[in-house]
């Protein structure tokens, strides 16, 4: 398993294994599927390609045997960082892989952007998710904001979701303060 900073050639690689975490055929066997409160996909081309064209981005993928089975974004907000576009394959999921690449990018969060600490959101209704990140040293900060218009085309009818913002304070590679 490496892991490494992501290219235009992985854009391809990266849709797949987010669409087979999150939404599409696969994502059933994975505990982050969000089948039931989403339709259609979760991000294209496009979107990644942004990210990558986005210098305060660094997308990081995980790679075992050629095949991208892993990915996440941290993105440079001064002494924050915000944590995102994160993914793992769910043949890899509970092996261990989603706690090495969240390291991973509290260690690129700290040590190469200077971060003091890193902040995401969770769509609100994700208990084991957020429970997940929990056991990681992430709190909740009790900042709930709406789900973002642009996307709500893809909420599955008659559900209304939030996203929750968890953040945790950075020293050294990924481990809180005491």
């Amino acid at each position: 398993m490496e892991f490494r900073t992501a290219t235009n050639d992985d854009v391809d690689a990266i849709v797949t294994l987010v669409g087979h975490a999150y939404r599409g055929t696969g994502s059933e066997s994975g505990w982050t599927t969000e089948a039931h409160l989403f339709e259609g996909p979760r991000t294209d081309p496009d979107d990644i390609g942004a990210i990558l064209a986005t210098p305060a981005n660094t997308l990081t993928v995980a790679v075992d045997g050629g095949e991208v089975v892993g990915c996440c974004m941290v993105s440079d907000r001064g002494r924050t960082a915000y944590f995102g576009l994160f993914a793992v394959s769910p043949s890899a999921q509970g092996s261990g892989l989603g706690k090495a690449l969240l390291a991973e990018a509290e260690r690129i969060a700290h040590d190469r952007l200077g971060a003091e600490r890193m902040i995401m959101t969770v769509v609100s209704v994700r208990a084991e998710l957020i429970a997940w990140y929990e056991r990681r040293g992430y709190r909740r900060t009790g900042e709930i904001v709406p789900f973002p218009a642009e996307h709500t085309v893809h909420i599955r009818p008659g559900i209304v979701l939030e996203l929750a913002t968890l953040e945790k304070t950075l020293v050294g590679a990924g481990a809180p303060l005491g």
